[in-house]
């Protein structure tokens, strides 16, 4: 491959002017198209609106064409530190502008960025990543050029200056190694919230993110494999190939607030502004005032509680105790209560519960409006409408079909061990109906705490009760760790879209850790998910995943090791200490690693880690402590990270203090040391008094 930097030793050769000058041409097409963005911006803001006469219609139009101009100005918005294109391809002439290749014309240019940006003309001045002519940036080889001569990358100073270049002919049919720049970007120290990968997307991955939007994906990703990017540039190829049908929404699914700090500035910088990103309490929306017993929350997210639930809910329905009689004038009509039972047995179960409802009432009342045709009537809509409602119909509906809340259902199943032990029978044992029922009952659904558990079991039995509106894509990350009843509540969600699921089940710390993808898949409501696997690591070092990677054989006897285009000798260090040094050692850990570039983490058991934040700031340090600030992980460079928020996050050095302790804080205690052990994408520190899980005992 053929490059120069502006550093270059060389500087005065005949090339390396020959590399300055063309530095400078592509720095003057760079301005250009800033420039050119400016005027695409300025024109979206200053065009005038129109304005439609007044009216309920119009006035909604004019807030939606005002809405989509201040929308598309923020899209237009030139991000100071983020180079408008990262990369070039010479195509053959004539295969993409419209020109003989017979005149001997140049290549025919295409530069590749985040956006799209045009001249004045309408002449592409940089071409979206995510357009078909882009793919070959990322899909290219020396072996299938795909029409490209030669694919240029660019290198920039941190404040986007482009300052190098590296050329990669494609036409030779040999492959001249890996890209160093490519290279240095991966490995390039960084600090902060997440940022985007589009400059260094590798086949594998693009493979995945311009995977269509049916059927929906699934990606097992060992760590550093790039999961949760790969998700969030599909998102962004998605909402650019596919607007009309993501209309009903697109919302990013994510473990905690924390997690979605991290990743938050990913998809604005790419241009979409417009998705959500929640966790799945926040998707839900109920508030959780309760809190329940380990085992208790883990019964209440177990897969069988979906047909106790519905169990629960259709035992209210009853029988009639007497005939419906409606009176109309002086004359009664009649509906005989066999009738009305035969009724409510044909709609029972075969509908959501409020629909049922609805259509007992219908059906009884156009039992009554035919006894009237009989006698002479015309009963209208109208008439059919006030029947439905009349207050004879309306007891009727109380005995047979009563209408409940979800916070009915569900109180009356806790609450009530015989009502209880009906639903559960066959489902659960004793002792598990047991666990799940109230020791002490609350007087009152409205007076009652629910707990994180009951408020998706809540979502559950609203979802029964009527229909849970559909978006139209949902991605959901470290989705392994997600509880059956959990999977059921986002499945709802998307019942009409498509998924992206993201995860590792090495990584699966909770109650309900998935063992295989297929049964959390069908939870979800979409068993025929493709399934992807990404196991070749760019960030983490072989170093680090191969040490942490001893763990699998416990934690996930069926998964491969993970490996790594990454070396880094030195990597990984180990410090055996005393109980009484200990905090010495880890504050001489955190001092070293500030003296490099890049974001440091300390990562320790919950219970540990405020102490250890509290040694740091009185030793002087700069540190925040992620949990408490959304933006921990903006406002320093070291951050201190409680173990059970370390999963999906990364930084350039982590430092592990007390894996023991990590180990030891919880059942899944292993899983959560190899997440706290692969966040690391240069070094990996452990300081450590007390003796390590055996595999990990030798460096």
């Amino acid at each position: 491959m053929g490059g120069l930097a502006r550093s270059d030793s060389a500087a005065k050769t005949g090339a390396a002017q020959t590399g300055a000058a063309e530095i400078d041409a592509e720095a003057e097409h760079l301005a250009a198209a800033q420039e050119a963005l400016r005027r695409m911006r300025a024109d979206v803001l200053e065009t005038e609106t129109p304005e439609f006469a007044s009216g309920t219609d119009e006035v909604w139009f004019n807030t939606m064409y005002r809405l989509a101009r201040a929308r598309r100005g923020e899209d237009l918005v030139d991000l100071p530190d983020v180079p408008l294109f990262f990369g070039r391809l010479d195509y053959e002439p004539g295969m993409i502008h419209d020109r003989d290749p017979a005149d001997g014309a140049d290549a025919d240019l295409v530069y590749v960025g985040r956006r799209h940006v045009r001249d004045d003309d309408g002449t592409p001045l940089v071409v979206d990543w995510r357009a078909p002519v882009s793919m070959p940036f990322y899909r290219a080889t020396p072996a299938d050029p795909l029409g490209v001569r030669l694919r240029r990358r660019y290198g920039f100073s941190d404040s986007a200056q482009l300052t190098a270049y590296e050329d990669e002919p494609l036409t030779s049919g040999t492959n001249d190694g890996p890209s160093a720049l490519l290279a240095a970007e991966i490995e390039r120290p960084r600090s902060g919230p997440m940022r985007d990968i589009v400059a260094t997307i590798q086949p594998e991955q693009d493979e995945l993110v311009r995977a269509p939007l049916q059927p929906s994906i699934c990606v097992q990703g060992a760590p550093g494999t790039g999961k949760t990017a790969v998700g969030l540039h599909r998102l962004a190829y998605l909402l650019y190939t596919e607007p009309s049908r993501l209309g009903g929404g697109v919302t990013v699914v994510g473990p905690n607030r924390s997690f979605l700090s991290y990743i938050r500035h990913v998809l604005p910088a790419l241009g979409e502004v417009s998705v959500l990103q929640k966790t799945i309490d926040e998707l839900i929306d109920r508030p959780a005032t309760g809190v329940d017993a380990p085992d208790t929350a883990r019964l209440k997210g177990d897969a069988r509680m979906a047909e106790v639930l519905h169990r629960a809910l259709w035992a209210h329905i009853g029988e009639p105790d007497d005939d419906l009689v409606y009176i109309h004038g002086a004359t009664r009509y009649r509906v005989a209560r066999g009738r009305v039972a035969q009724i409510v047995a044909d709609l029972a179960g075969g509908t959501r519960y409020a629909p049922g409802r609805d259509g007992v009432s219908q059906r009884l009342a156009s039992l009554v409006a035919m006894q009237m045709e009989r006698r002479g009537g015309t009963p209208d809509d109208r008439e059919l409408t006030a029947v439905s409602r009349s207050k004879p119909v309306r007891r009727m509906l109380d005995i047979v079909w009563p209408k409940v809340s979800p916070e009915q259902v569900l109180f009356r199943l806790l609450s009530d061990p015989e009502v209880l032990a009906e639903a559960a029978d066959g489902h659960f044992t004793a002792d598990e109906q047991a666990a799940l029922a109230w020791a002490k009952p609350y007087r009152s659904a409205k007076s009652a705490k629910w707990s994180a558990g009951d408020v998706v079991l809540l979502d559950e039995v609203a979802g029964l009760i009527d229909r849970t509106p559909s978006l139209s894509h949902l991605m959901v990350d470290e989705a392994q760790d997600l509880s059956p009843m959990q999977c059921r509540a986002l499945g709802r969600r998307c019942a009409n879209g498509s998924l992206t699921v993201l995860g590792d089940i090495a990584q699966g710390t909770s109650a309900w850790a998935a063992r295989d993808w297929p049964t959390l898949l069908t939870h979800l409501g979409k068993p025929d998910t493709r399934l992807a696997v990404l196991d070749r690591g760019f960030r983490v070092p072989a170093q680090i995943i191969e040490y942490a990677a001893r763990l699998l054989p416990m934690i996930a006897p069926g998964l491969a090791a993970p490996g790594s285009v990454r070396q880094a000798p030195g990597a990984l260090q180990i410090t055996a200490t005393t109980a009484d040094a200990f905090g010495e050692a880890v504050l001489r850990a955190c001092r070293d690693r500030l003296a490099e570039d890049g974001s440091i983490g300390l990562i320790a058991a919950d219970a540990d880690i405020a102490g250890l934040h509290e040694r740091l700031r009185a030793a002087g340090l700069e540190t925040a402590l992620l949990g408490s600030d959304e933006d921990a992980l903006e406002a320093n460079r070291l951050v201190c990270v409680p173990a059970s928020l370390a999963k999906g996050l990364e930084f350039d050095a982590v430092i592990v203090a007390e894996p023991s302790r990590i180990v030891a804080a919880e059942s899944r205690g292993l899983q959560r040391l190899y997440v706290a052990l692969t966040r690391a994408v240069s070094a990996l520190h452990i300081v450590h008094t007390e003796p390590l899980p055996a595999a990990l005992q030798t460096p």
